[in-house]
């Protein structure tokens, strides 16, 4: 891996917490992300993912170890509000979309930080909201916008500054499934046509199996990491472990799942052979 080629570097990352007793919340994490990644981070509560992407978007500090982000050294960094404003884009589990503001002037907002023209404002604000589909919503305030389409604003506010690097912390916790696979396809969209890295924490298993690797947390550490080569392949595995997985390979008399009958009289239909037979390749 490449020096050169690497976003975010952590060097015995700790954090630590004081409040009656200790909890490291970070315990000596060692990670390196190359630019253009598309992956996340899982682990039960507690477990220290969010803490890891605060620490990493410099939104708190660590109480030991090192953080690099394109080559910088957060504890070299003087300014830190300019350096996130210009180099990280945040979504987190709320869209905090300014209610009074259209989708349009949201998206503005970080621009306002820098020293950039009303009129640059909008044009970079319209593309990037065209640039996530809501090119015909510039001027709908947050309530006249489905969750879908406000997370979609807030995704588009993450990247109007142009970062290097995207932190989701839980970006579709308050989505339904069909919004979330939306607002997870377009962020990889966004990683594939800007080539902008995203780091996504989830809790969610069907999110973590549509970004390219995953790594799992526990107690603070980084544990495990998966790649995930091909999600279609990773949904069979996991059905394959439930009792519908179970009762279509040993085969009931009678199955239907959503309208659609996989077997009958004790025998497959050809949708449910078709299913058997995936599910006893993976």
């Amino acid at each position: 891996m490449s020096g050169n080629n690497r976003i975010v570097e952590t060097h015995d990352l700790t954090k630590v917490y004081r409040d009656g007793e200790e909890i490291r919340a970070l315990d000596g994490v060692n990670l390196s992300i190359n630019r253009g990644e598309f992956l996340s981070v899982m682990g039960p509560s507690g477990s220290g993912k969010s803490t890891l992407l605060y620490v990493l978007g410099a939104l708190a500090r660590p109480t030991s170890g090192r953080v690099v982000i394109n080559g910088l050294d957060l504890t070299e960094v003087k300014d830190l509000d300019r350096f996130r404003n210009e180099t990280i884009g945040f979504v987190f589990q709320l869209h905090n979309l300014i209610p009074t503001m259209t989708a349009l002037e949201n998206v503005e907002v970080p621009l306002h930080e820098q020293k950039v023209s009303g009129k640059e404002r909008r044009r970079r604000a319209t593309e990037v909201l065209e640039l996530v589909g809501l090119g015909d919503r510039l001027n709908h305030l947050p309530n006249e916008l489905s969750g879908g389409q406000s997370q979609r604003v807030a995704v588009a506010r993450s990247l109007v500054n142009e970062p290097s690097l995207v932190l989701a912390d839980e970006p579709t916790g308050e989505l339904d499934t069909e919004s979330s696979r939306e607002t997870i396809d377009l962020m990889h969209s966004m990683n594939k046509q800007l080539g902008t890295t995203f780091i996504i924490v989830t809790h969610d298993p069907a999110v973590a199996r549509r970004t390219e690797r995953v790594l799992i947390m526990g107690d603070g550490r980084i544990v495990r990491e998966d790649i995930v080569k091909d999600p279609f392949t990773e949904d069979l595995r996991m059905l394959k472990d439930t009792p519908l997985g179970r009762a279509v390979l040993e085969g009931r008399e009678e199955l239907v799942l959503d309208g659609v009958t996989l077997f009958k009289d004790g025998e497959p239909t050809e949708t449910g052979r078709l299913l058997q037979e995936l599910l006893e390749k993976v």
